[in-house]
């Protein structure tokens, strides 16, 4: 979605091609720093922006920090003008970064399921919660793990639907 926001001149024009945002209170958008729409697997990094709607405030996580600034903020302001809402970038300086050209792919993953789980599924409606990742160690061989485990476990369980 981001790409095709970054890639549109005109981000109105997709509104019939996305999901309804107006009961959305977080957006989670995997950024990639492809420029070339005719490469589909183009690009060499990925870094996460979360947008919070209700608070107008777009999060930027790169663990190359500031590898994918502009990419970020492309789709901010794009996005920003899909919802109809000035959206505010903040880039986190204190994401964790990666020890090697590899693991953004992870690193996002990561992100994502701590934002999720360990952030905005465990705050109340009204409650103010800090975004930073200052505070989480990312171990990319752990990661993977994770992410294979419940990979496995949704193959378990389509084998199970089957049979």
């Amino acid at each position: 979605m981001s790409f095709m926001l970054i890639q549109t001149p005109n981000p109105l024009t997709l509104k019939d091609a996305l999901p309804d945002f107006s009961k959305t209170t977080h957006i989670f958008l995997p950024i990639n720093d492809c420029r070339n729409p005719s490469v589909a697997e183009g690009g060499s990094h990925w870094s996460l922006l979360l947008v919070s709607i209700v608070d107008e405030v777009a999060f930027h996580y790169d663990s190359l920090n500031p590898a994918n600034r502009d990419e970020a903020i492309a789709t901010t302001k794009k996005l920003g003008t899909l919802l109809g809402r000035e959206l505010q970038f903040l880039d986190l300086p204190d994401t964790p970064q990666q020890e090697n050209s590899s693991d953004c792919g992870v690193f996002v993953c990561a992100q994502m399921r701590h934002l999720l789980l360990k952030k905005l599924m465990r705050a109340g409606k009204e409650q103010k919660i800090s975004m930073s990742m200052g505070d989480k160690h990312i171990n990319a061989s752990h990661a993977r793990k994770a992410m294979l485990e419940v990979i496995e476990g949704f193959r378990k369980e389509g084998e199970s639907r089957r049979s």
